[in-house]
């Protein structure tokens, strides 16, 4: 797309999602070489921007190939769920979860039919969904249903503009398990496989030639077993298999060191294995700028790396810059959207 189009959904509309996307929308309208478009219920959107202070007129559009008002306009896909009948803020409701899961099946209908080049998420309230009758565990398990695709990873994207606009991706072993759980489904096989998804994703969206670090899970990296032995049955074998392969990887890489080496510009990529292992350092580094990106499905979805923030929804206190940092990686990520599709699709 000359111009790309992105799909920004609300998230649940009783949380801060309505804010920030209003927040976020206002400040890129005008700008000429991409299109943001909500999607959600418009009487939400515009109680969010009430809430969130900001001066734009809220006006609904028929489709994605709307042309832009300019400055002081912010366009939103009406999905209709709640019509003008919006629950409190920051409550739990049913209606609220069919709304943001409607407002996530209509984007992704309109990423995969090419309507708009990608999707930027709003925070959902998992409780809520479930109430409205989804089984999935959240955004992603939903989007691979929707996208008919049974393997999803995030990546974390965290900016580094200090070293020669440096961006460190972020990769994950295992996801939303308990610690316990994740060290046990830490196999040699898994390894290598996440080793392959990361180094994929890295060339799928823009690095030629990727560096991958892979992170040890026990303290100095295990200490030759002192410390625990995941580094020497499981991490350091699937590592010398992709050497083996020609993949251009390190470790196992102490954890209390790893993730400063990638910021720094020693590696393009970090293998993280467990949640915190990655979120943690990610966060604390720069919390409003790293977002996350879903990869292993044949569209671009970019998304913010927080919840709904039920205690201060419309209260205007909600901050957008994550929302804004997701809607601006999307709008870099967009040109390799047809690699997306091709490599994922």
């Amino acid at each position: 797309m000359a111009r790309p189009v992105l799909a920004v959904t609300l998230g649940d509309p009783v949380g801060i999602g309505p804010e920030i996307t209003a927040r976020t929308l206002a400040a890129i309208a005008g700008e000429p070489d991409h299109h943001g478009v909500a999607v959600g219920d418009a009487e939400a959107l515009r109680r969010g921007a009430r809430a969130a202070g900001a001066d734009v007129e809220v006006r609904e559009v028929p489709d994605f190939a709307v042309e832009p008002a300019g400055p002081g306009v912010i366009d939103v896909l009406d999905t209709g769920v709640l019509g003008t009948d919006v629950p409190d803020w920051g409550t739990v409701d049913a209606r609220a979860g069919r709304a943001a899961v409607t407002a996530i099946e209509t984007a992704t209908r309109a990423a995969l039919a090419g309507e708009v080049a990608g999707i930027v998420t709003g925070p959902i309230n998992k409780e809520a969904i479930w109430q409205a009758g989804s089984k999935h565990l959240g955004h992603t398990e939903m989007l691979g249903e929707l996208t008919g695709v049974t393997r999803q990873d995030t990546m974390f994207v965290v900016r580094n503009t200090a070293v020669d606009g440096h961006h460190l991706r972020i990769f994950f072993t295992t996801r939303h398990v308990a610690l316990r759980k994740a060290l046990d489904q830490l196999t040699a096989e898994r390894v290598r496989n996440s080793v392959d998804e990361a180094m994929t994703a890295l060339r799928v969206f823009g690095t030629e030639r990727p560096r991958l670090a892979v992170a040890a899970v026990n303290p100095h990296g295990g200490e030759n077993g002192a410390f625990g032995d995941e580094e020497i049955e499981h991490i350091a074998p699937a590592c010398e298999a992709a050497r083996a392969d020609g993949l251009d990887v390190t470790g196992p890489v102490p954890a209390d060191s790893v993730f400063h080496q990638g910021l720094t510009g020693r590696y393009d990529g970090v293998l993280s294995h467990f949640h915190d292992q990655g979120h943690i350092p990610a966060k604390t580094y720069d919390f409003d700028g790293t977002i996350s990106v879903t990869v292993g499905l044949p569209i671009l979805r970019t998304s913010v790396d927080h919840g709904t923030a039920f205690d201060i929804a419309g209260t205007g206190r909600a901050d957008h810059a994550t929302m804004l940092s997701a809607y601006r990686a999307a709008v870099d990520y967009s040109p390799y959207a047809p690699a997306i599709r091709a490599t994922y699709g």
